[in-house]
């Protein structure tokens, strides 16, 4: 058995993984993470880059560049020009991010889950009562991004960025694992949401949810590096115009978006739980002319 397979098996163990990835100090360890990964020592740099491939599915054949100064480059790593085009069907909204798909559905009232049995309500998530109407009764899907994946989100459709709320929080980790044992988890952690009106005037909005070893944003729109250190809840008014597909920024290590839409959006035939998605392939689309 090679170290991958062994360190495969033993994390998907559900105890030890969520002993190893939670009952740890979180948050100490996520500041220390944030440090370490801007190394740039050589040496350092090729064993950091080189664990993560034990890890996790580490494909760097699609990277614009092919040597990286620190792990943290290797992280927030851009693509080869052309790699991610957005669907062009203006009835589409598109998926931000590389992801997995997790648990996605129509949200009751304000009510939805972060899996089956395990509801949380938008305006927790959210933060804001005005902000959680606007999807009252509509949809909504999360994308899991693993440590190994392209970590850059895109705008989902031509839209107008009008707020954006830096929320405090922890850092639990958010695999399926962790959802399943921490109730309301996306509510806990560090989150920053960016609200969105399309040209029909409907609001989708991106939650960026943090989890443990990742614990800031980068949003190049407002050339800001969020991070809650803080508690409570910081909102940057903002009127920026962007199209389908265009960068809005990064993780620093690899974290969940959740996507909300309102009525009259249905999801596309591709979108299935625990089935990968690219940026730009096709998420929602709208059903009401």
């Amino acid at each position: 058995m090679t170290i991958r397979n062994l360190i495969s098996v033993l994390t998907q163990q559900e105890d030890l993984n969520f002993l190893l990835t939670n009952r740890i100090p979180r948050s100490a360890l996520t500041r220390f993470m944030g440090w370490f990964s801007k190394i740039e020592q050589p040496l350092i740099r090729d064993a950091s880059i080189g664990c993560l491939g034990l890890f996790t599915e580490l494909d760097l054949s699609e990277a614009k560049k092919t040597r990286f100064t620190s792990l943290h480059d290797c992280f927030t790593r851009e693509l080869r020009p052309g790699l991610r085009p957005p669907d062009p069907d203006p009835s589409i909204v598109v998926s931000p991010s590389d992801a997995i798909i997790g648990a996605h559905g129509t949200i009751a009232d304000i009510e939805l889950f972060q899996i089956k049995g395990a509801p949380y309500s938008l305006d927790d998530l959210l933060g804001d009562q005005t902000s959680a109407a606007a999807h009252r009764n509509g949809q909504f899907i999360t994308l899991r991004l693993t440590a190994g994946m392209y970590h850059r989100f895109h705008a989902p459709h031509d839209c107008t960025i009008d707020q954006v709320t830096s929320i405090y929080g922890d850092c639990w980790n958010v695999n399926p694992i962790a959802l399943k044992r921490i109730e309301r988890l996306f509510c806990k952690n560090e989150r920053a949401v960016i609200r969105s009106r399309l040209p029909t005037g409907e609001t989708v909005t991106l939650v960026a949810v943090a989890a443990v070893l990742v614990a800031s944003i980068r949003l190049h729109f407002l050339d800001l590096l969020l991070k809650a250190r803080e508690p409570g809840i910081k909102i940057f008014p903002c009127d920026v115009s962007v199209r389908k597909g265009d960068e809005l920024g990064w993780f620093e290590h690899g974290s969940t978006i959740i996507v909300l839409a309102p009525e009259g959006f249905a999801f596309c035939d591709n979108v299935r739980e625990s089935a990968r998605i690219r940026a730009g392939e096709p998420l929602m689309r709208r059903v009401d002319g």
